[in-house]
């Protein structure tokens, strides 16, 4: 078994499938991925991003991603409302992120909203499902001022260093690879990624988005997650089938409100 554990079903583009997005979800199911998850990034549009999770194999997070200005959160009651749905297994894409929007008045209110979508992890008990970008410091002190450690979650698309790594490792965080880790000047982080124990481990596409060697300049989608997986596999020296079943165990034991035997068809 295979895990996207992080794309954007209802921004891929699905021109090249016949049948949209089901061509997309068959060509991963094709090279031996067997669940999806869609990940919310504000609530107007959670509805979309749910629906999704009808196909068989497909789950969904709930949450507002920590650069979307206009939906930040300062009360927990709507996500607590929508996230309180079956297929609905993590908190999040939240975070912070003080890379691309430098307005400090942006990143109080990015605390603000990272704040509620852990209290609400822990209200649901759903792991948090983490963006963080050049805001090491204040995620994890807000982590443990505002997380469980029994819960934790995933750092996703993982790019900072391995101390944060290993300190979200202690915050019962899993680290998330995309992608990224393919890229030519990413040297740093393929470091990250062999000093990390393979427990610690998940692979993502975040598609549309960063698409892996060999498929730069293309738009991102499940079926690559394989080719990040081997990728990774390559760098710990272990086979393609071997970190595929690592990966998916960390996924479900994370993810514990996933159903293992519910997949893509």
């Amino acid at each position: 078994m295979l895990v996207d554990s992080h794309c954007h079903l209802d921004k891929l583009d699905v021109s090249a499938y016949e049948n949209g997005v089901q061509g997309a979800i068959d060509a991963a199911r094709e090279v031996g991925v067997n669940q999806i998850l869609t990940i919310s990034v504000d609530l107007d549009s959670f509805e979309n991003v749910y629906a999704f999770t009808e196909r068989t194999g497909v789950i969904a997070s709930c949450g507002v991603h920590p650069l979307h200005k206009e939906g930040l959160l300062s009360s927990p009651e709507r996500l607590f409302y929508l996230a309180s749905r079956d297929k609905v297994v993590a908190i999040g894409e939240t975070g912070l992120d003080y890379f691309y929007d430098k307005e400090p008045e942006l990143h109080v209110a990015q605390r603000e909203s990272f704040a509620v979508h852990l209290d609400v992890s822990n209200q649901l008990k759903l792991p948090t499902i983490i963006h963080t970008r050049d805001a090491k410091q204040d995620t994890l002190e807000l982590i443990k001022s505002h997380g469980s450690l029994e819960i934790g979650g995933v750092l996703h698309c993982f790019t900072e260093d391995y101390a944060m790594a290993r300190s979200a490792l202690d915050l019962n965080y899993l680290i998330s690879i995309s992608g990224i880790v393919t890229f030519k000047n990413a040297e740093d982080l393929r470091d990250t990624v062999r000093k990390l124990p393979l427990e610690s481990l998940i692979v993502e596409t975040d598609s549309p988005y960063l698409a892996p060697v060999p498929h730069r300049g293309k738009k991102n989608e499940p079926k690559y997650v394989r080719d990040v997986a081997q990728f990774v596999a390559d760098i710990k020296q272990i086979r393609l089938e071997e970190l595929m079943e690592i990966s998916s165990t960390n996924f479900h034991r994370k993810f514990s409100k996933v159903d293992p035997s519910d997949v893509l068809l």
